[in-house]
């Protein structure tokens, strides 16, 4: 799963990286984005927007908000049919944006959280899909969940799931709107390439969304 993640790049270099229209963004850089949250995500609707969404996709048919806390994830190889994640695969796809993420490596009975990023420490994209919630007073809430999918060679030593990191050449069509086969979008769930990625271990401060400063991603010693 991905249950953490980061996006502490420049806002100027995101647009140059993903080409979107920022509007009046309150951003910030973050260290720990944690579920529930709101998250930068690009929309696919007519023109390449960032919006924020809340991290935990609540369906149409929702009469609980709560269940978000539940969808943070989508299964990349049931998202196609699963009723929760099925209408939004089809027509609510977006990039949920970030930088790194975290995941928990077992050794013995630690657990030791990991930092992971790509070797360029570029920024990067994750498979996202989207949904509009409303509630019975009116109120309304945007929110989505991150695709994951079994683990490349470099994953499977910390994980046994990652999330779907999007090629810069897949990115397009995951956001196409006009795009609604499952035969189409199925092919991009895939584990990035495992020669792009690198990580480190952290402090567990990373274990409490309290904490998100730059100390949750800084590398541990060896000793």
């Amino acid at each position: 799963m991905c249950g953490r993640f980061t996006l502490t790049s420049n806002l100027d270099d995101l647009q140059g990286r993903f080409g979107f229209l920022a509007g009046h963004l309150d951003y910030r850089p973050r260290y720990n984005i944690a579920p529930t949250q709101q998250v930068l995500a690009l929309v696919n609707d007519e023109q390449r927007r960032a919006e924020f969404l809340r991290w935990g996709l609540i369906p149409l048919w929702a009469k609980d908000p709560k269940i978000g806390y539940r969808m943070i994830n989508a299964v990349g190889e049931t998202v196609a049919t699963k009723p929760a994640f099925r209408a939004a695969f089809r027509r609510r796809r977006c990039l949920v944006l970030a930088d790194g993420f975290f995941e928990w490596r077992k050794e013995g009975k630690k657990k030791i959280p990991m930092y992971i990023f790509l070797k360029s420490r570029e920024p990067f994209a994750f498979a996202g899909i989207w949904e509009t919630w409303k509630a019975l007073d009116g109120a309304t809430v945007r929110s989505c969940a991150i695709v994951t999918t079994k683990p490349n060679a470099f994953m499977e030593q910390i994980h046994n799931r990652m999330p779907v990191i999007l090629s810069e050449e897949t990115e397009a069509l995951w956001l196409d709107p006009m795009t609604e086969e499952a035969g189409i979008l199925a092919p991009l769930l895939i584990p990035s390439p495992p020669e792009l990625m690198d990580s480190y271990p952290v402090s567990d401060l990373v274990n409490s969304p309290k904490n998100h400063g730059p100390e949750c991603v800084q590398q541990l010693s060896p000793n």
